[in-house]
């Protein structure tokens, strides 16, 4: 159940992070267009009207507005480096919660599973 959660936010944070939700909003606005102009003419009439740059409705606008504002999109860092993390030399796990690294207080710090457990037996028992 984690997993499939975790994997269903990593998505959701793609799409946000690439835009597509303003092309879900999009989408949504050409079907409600084509299921109003359909009323009033044929269908063919109604696609193609839809589809040209002559005729956009508020939802359109909008969209078209919040793909080109560029204050709407991050701003790409100078230094390529620059907001990334780099965990390739860690010498032990590091679990960030809000701004405390756990990794600093060893009382947080999971035990080894054999700790506290008596060794195993040299030889099995075996049935008589």
């Amino acid at each position: 159940m984690r997993s499939r959660l975790a994997t269903i936010v990593a998505l959701c944070a793609w799409l946000l992070a690439t835009g597509s939700h303003w092309d879900l909003v999009q989408t949504f606005a050409w079907g409600r267009m084509i299921a109003t102009y359909a009323q009033t003419m044929p269908l063919a009439r109604a696609v193609q009207l839809t589809f040209t740059a002559d005729n956009l409705c508020g939802v359109c606008e909008v969209v078209s507005d919040a793909k080109q504002d560029p204050a709407s999109m991050a701003a790409a860092p100078t230094n390529p480096a620059e907001g990334k993390i780099l965990l390739a030399l860690a010498s032990h796990p590091t679990v960030v919660l809000g701004l405390v690294e756990i990794s600093r207080f060893p009382a947080l710090q999971p035990a080894p599973l054999s700790q506290g457990h008596p060794a195993p037996p040299s030889e099995p028992p075996r049935a008589v």
